[in-house]
């Protein structure tokens, strides 16, 4: 009787994916990035295996893949290599001072020329502050704005609709950041965390906003 009904014992939940499955809904939406999961799911069919839609969203979320139609365009590695010229990028960095005092600077790097504008400093940084740090840059570069194409920045509420104005005045367009992304503005935070900190002011103390200036105008 034990030997009658004993049932083979089977895991719980579906089945793995096969992995020649897997392997071949990769490579369909590698080499078609138009392709949606649907569609993969649709010509996997017609070869004779069968695979649901579901499976095959699930195989390329779980492998990195993002929709259709942002497969089709460059990563943002290829898009800040293929636009280095054109390319500025801004932040914010914070400075203590001895006088347990915050402040506030503003800079700008050329991602083509690395070459980086301290625009301001300041303990309020206020929306017309930072508008106006925008338009000294704006007449700092003077005639190579028109090489400018795009502004990188994060999503701070420091940037007002006033602070991007400036830019879009010009022609040139506002690219935000994703959302704990450091890495998308990643020349301005090698700059700061390496050219700033670990060079000037993790070896001195800094007194005021005046001395703050003096160092880093040297």
């Amino acid at each position: 009787m034990k030997r009658r009904w004993t049932y083979p014992k089977q895991g719980p939940g579906r089945p793995p994916i096969r992995p020649t499955i897997r392997a071949l809904v990769l490579r369909l939406a590698a080499e078609n990035p138009g392709w949606g999961y649907r569609r993969i799911a649709g010509q996997i069919a017609g070869l004779g295996r069968k695979v649901s839609p579901a499976t095959v969203w699930a195989i390329l979320k779980r492998a990195g893949f993002d929709p259709a139609p942002q497969r089709g365009g460059p990563t943002w590695a290829q898009f800040l290599k293929a636009q280095a010229s054109g390319i500025l990028a801004c932040d914010f960095f914070s400075v203590e001072t001895v006088m347990l005092a915050r402040l506030y600077c503003f800079a700008v790097v050329e991602h083509a020329t690395r070459r980086v504008h301290v625009l301001g400093i300041t303990a309020n940084p206020s929306a017309d502050w930072v508008a106006q740090q925008a338009r000294n840059l704006i007449l700092d570069l003077g005639d190579r704005i028109g090489s400018f194409r795009f502004l990188i920045r994060n999503r701070d509420s420091k940037y007002t609709a006033l602070f991007d104005e400036v830019f879009t005045s010009e022609g040139i367009c506002v690219v935000l950041t994703a959302p704990q992304a450091p890495r998308m503005n990643a020349i301005m935070e090698r700059w700061v965390g390496s050219g700033v900190r670990r060079e000037l002011l993790d070896r001195i103390l800094i007194m005021n906003e005046r001395h703050l200036r003096k160092v880093l105008a040297e």
